[in-house]
């Protein structure tokens, strides 16, 4: 797997805070497939994350908004590196376990494989049209919580994750893996300093969809 994932590497993408290009780790995937698979399995068996895989560069992403070009800048994170790589393998395992014990609701559409916002709204308009054709009134209520993937409390979320079934080996290193966050935005060669992130699951992150789901 870890030699599937490095030869997909996305080389267009800059390189991250532990200073290897994604266009290195492709060319030299051959080379890199066993020691970050070791690297990954010691990482599994001590329930520890490297540093330098819990630090993320963020560039400025202007959103679509109002006529005249309004909207709002959202960081998003521009690196890709061996950190990522270690994050699909462990994040394969944590679906696996999930789909197993069907932790997720089968009305969940959002961040679900083989499903979108078009099969929510064709469940959704199924729902709707049967309950007119009988008569009966519908009311529809919209949520939208702003800013969601950086509110997440990671205690509440560990805890949503240990009742979903997940071994206490798992529940560790989701927990140092959101410990030790950090970020810092990089614009035009200007870099900040790095700030704590306290809170929420990392945009970016290959574990943020799932993370998000369970909680």
């Amino acid at each position: 797997m870890v030699s599937d994932l490095l030869h997909h590497l996305d080389t267009h993408r800059p390189m991250g805070p532990d200073g290897i290009h994604p266009g290195v780790l492709r060319e030299l995937a051959e080379v890199l497939t066993k020691p970050l698979s070791i690297i990954s399995q010691q990482s599994w068996l001590t329930r520890e994350v490297p540093v330098d895989w819990r630090l993320a560069n963020m560039t400025a992403h202007l959103q679509e908004g109002l006529e005249g070009g309004s909207g709002e800048l959202q960081a998003c994170p521009s690196d890709l590196g061996a950190g990522k790589v270690v994050e699909q393998t462990i994040l394969s395992a944590i679906i696996r376990h999930v789909q197993d014990n069907q932790a997720i609701r089968p009305s969940q559409h959002g961040f679900t494989k083989g499903r979108s916002c078009l099969t929510n709204l064709i469940s959704f308009y199924n729902k709707v049209t049967h309950l007119v054709d009988e008569g009966k009134a519908v009311n529809v209520v919209y949520l939208d919580f702003s800013k969601a993937f950086d509110t997440i409390s990671h205690s509440i979320l560990l805890e949503k994750l240990a009742a979903h079934g997940l071994d206490r080996r798992m529940l560790c290193w989701v927990k140092n893996w959101l410990d030790g966050q950090a970020q810092r935005v990089v614009v035009n060669g200007v870099i900040s300093s790095w700030q704590l992130v306290t809170s929420g699951v990392p945009q970016g992150s290959f574990l943020m969809s799932p993370c998000y789901s369970d909680y």
